[in-house]
């Protein structure tokens, strides 16, 4: 169940919450971004390694005789021999390539210690890549899911579809409250990326927008399998709060559903414990997507997505303005 118009105020939004209008505004952010072979030196995906992507594929057009300056690499010899002279085969690059969201909003998402939740900048990269895709002339799918539901949309080329997308997980995110009553589901990400496997057969780009709680070895596996014939890119959402704790950081009180507990960080005994857990998982989640050999995004939730896909991906553009929230002054 959404969360009620009168608990959502112009400062969630963005923040606690997304809505439609927020993640609409992502279609000129996305202007000057990419996902492609051209790459900065900065970028997480540049280099000759598995974090590449492969970019598209290219089509056979034709072959016609050699022209001055024709790349050699093309020449067709046997074509040519037969022919008595130089011919080349002549390639366009493949329009369209698919892909494919895989967005997490379960409730493990819904934490966040400074500048939003992991569920809204899951919902703000989902936004930015699908009209970075649709921008990109890619036909655009998706798959949300939750704690208890996977709700797929078959990819297409259109707006509508962007929105149909977009305006679903507005809601799935809205359902998010302190005080829901779903129940934590770990396997719900791996029944996801068996999902997306049968959606994404050839050449999709797949995107697995998640903090990735509960991921385990089939997860590796799944994800394998995924990038055998498509491009799979990992986006870690993450908040390190409980990886450094400062000591004056006092009691703090932490729910999961019906359960509170509050604890004394001031305590070095409490703190340190606390401290080493949240690192262990968390590197032991970054080894195990790294071992499935497909890049990995880590995204800071305490940052503007926008700003942290900008140094990631590169972009060619000038900046669009800046969003600012609803109420945020001028």
């Amino acid at each position: 169940m959404a969360a009620s118009t009168s608990e959502i105020t112009a400062a969630d939004i963005g923040t606690v919450w997304v809505d439609m209008a927020w993640l609409m505004r992502f279609a000129q952010s996305a202007a000057g971004l990419v996902f492609d072979p051209w790459r900065p030196r900065a970028s997480v995906l540049a280099g000759r390694h598995a974090s590449r992507l492969r970019g598209r594929g290219l089509d056979f057009e034709e072959i016609r005789g050699y022209l001055r300056g024709d790349d050699v690499r093309h020449i067709d010899w046997k074509a040519s021999q037969r022919m008595g002279k130089p011919l080349v085969r002549v390639y366009t690059e493949e329009r369209d390539r698919p892909t494919l969201f895989v967005v997490d909003q379960r409730i493990s998402m819904f934490f966040g210690s400074q500048h939003a939740m992991k569920s809204v900048a899951a919902a703000e990269l989902t936004a930015l890549g699908a009209w970075m895709a649709l921008q990109g002339d890619d036909r655009v799918g998706a798959l949300l899911f939750n704690d208890s539901t996977i709700k797929p949309f078959r990819a297409l080329r259109s707006e509508s579809r962007v929105k149909e997308i977009l305006a679903s997980l507005a809601d799935m995110n809205q359902a998010l409250t302190a005080n829901s009553a779903a129940v934590p589901n770990d396997g719900q990400l791996n029944a996801a990326l068996e999902y997306a496997l049968r959606i994404a057969g050839h050449d999709y780009l797949v995107c697995v927008v998640s903090d990735f709680a509960g991921a385990d070895l089939r997860t590796r596996q799944l994800l394998r399998q995924l990038g055998v014939h498509n491009d799979v890119v990992a986006a870690m959402i993450i908040d390190p709060l409980f990886q450094s704790l400062p000591e004056n950081t006092g009691r703090i009180v932490l729910t999961g559903g019906d359960l509170q507990a509050e604890f004394n960080f001031n305590a070095s005994q409490v703190r340190r414990p606390v401290e080493t857990w949240f690192r262990d998982q968390e590197a032991e989640s970054t080894e195990l997507l790294k071992g499935s050999g497909i890049p990995v995004l880590r995204l800071d939730a305490r940052m503007p997505v926008l700003d942290q896909v900008r140094r990631m991906l590169g972009e060619r553009r000038p900046h669009p303005p800046a969003m600012h929230r609803p109420g945020d002054a001028r």
